[in-house]
């Protein structure tokens, strides 16, 4: 396709470069957005239908990362981005219909879809829904749902046909009540968003999530798998964590993680605290727990400081008394 012509195309398109890193670079922001100007968006083709996008972290701090799959018929786009503002929302959009141009001058129609409805994955919809033979899916879900062919949720999985390409849809609630995973048939890539990435698992049913795991754990079993892509990466080549809301994204780890990541999952969650347990490759992390704690701490401290100043207080009173 034309519009692929100004890209890195890295060419992945086969298992055997499974568990290989896929050695991409972005920018990496700036601890200064306002003085540094940074890319709006960078695109990285895996192949000619294959496109990773991402929007800089001075865009938004946890750097979300689409993507792009176009197939005979129609493409689709796994989340919209983060940011609602124009001058980011019309450079998005641009890239993406640029994109799907075919070689004899007409766009691919569009379907956009979210692996969860977090603002950061679906900001750029209604900019989306504005362009030309674009389909946007609901966010909420029941109509997500009905929209995707998801009736016995959180079981079964269904497909979305692109044309001489399928992706499978696979429901994955545990980060979110309405958190998908999609596999890609041709790549045999994974796109887990922020159930599973390098970098922060955050739980918000615990439950939910160990099902999950077990259930997409299951199905990598039985599928191959290639690489398996998130929607951020947080940790650095050294396995450190970039604070949370930083904007300068130094030494980044490369994004791809492995089917055994998937496999030793459920173990993973089985295993957490309710708190805080890091893994090589990520940490997981309840940040209402987190933030319960911490609040119990503060007040313990109040508590304790309350405690100390009324005994001293006391005691000087006493010796005050004594010495009269």
């Amino acid at each position: 396709m034309k519009a692929l012509a100004a890209l890195t195309i890295l060419g992945l398109t086969t298992v055997a470069s499974a568990g290989q890193p896929l050695d991409l670079r972005w920018s990496p922001g700036a601890e200064q957005c306002e003085t540094n100007r940074q890319p709006v968006t960078e695109s990285r083709a895996l192949d000619v239908s294959t496109i990773l996008i991402r929007q800089d972290p001075c865009v938004e701090f946890e750097a979300p990362i689409l993507y792009l799959l176009l197939g005979e018929r129609r493409a689709l786009l796994v989340d919209s981005g983060a940011s609602e503002e124009l001058a980011h929302t019309a450079a998005l959009v641009k890239l993406v219909d640029g994109l799907r141009v075919r070689p004899d001058g007409t766009r691919l129609p569009l379907m956009v879809v979210h692996t969860h409805r977090h603002s950061d994955h679906r900001a750029g919809d209604a900019a989306f829904a504005a362009s030309l033979e674009v389909e946007v899916a609901p966010i909420e879900g029941d109509a997500m749902r009905k929209f995707l062919k998801l009736a016995n949720w959180p079981q079964g999985v269904s497909t979305i046909d692109l044309g001489d390409r399928i992706v499978d849809v696979i429901p994955a609630p545990g980060h979110h009540e309405d958190h998908l995973v999609f596999y890609d048939r041709r790549t045999q890539l994974l796109l887990t968003g922020d159930f599973l990435l390098p970098g922060r698992l955050l739980v918000d049913d615990l439950d939910a999530y160990e099902h999950s795991a077990r259930r997409i754990a299951d199905f990598v079993a039985t599928h191959p798998v290639s690489h398996v892509l998130g929607a951020h990466i947080e940790l650095d080549a050294n396995g450190e964590l970039y604070p949370h809301g930083g904007t300068l994204h130094a030494n980044e780890r490369d994004l791809a993680l492995s089917a055994d990541d998937v496999k030793g999952l459920p173990a993973a969650l089985a295993a957490f605290n309710g708190f805080y347990s890091a893994h090589p490759n990520y940490v997981v992390e309840n940040p209402i727990h987190n933030l319960a704690a911490l609040a119990a701490g503060v007040l313990l401290f109040v508590v304790l400081a309350v405690w100390i100043v009324r005994r001293l207080w006391k005691r000087r009173r006493t010796s005050r008394t004594s010495s009269s």
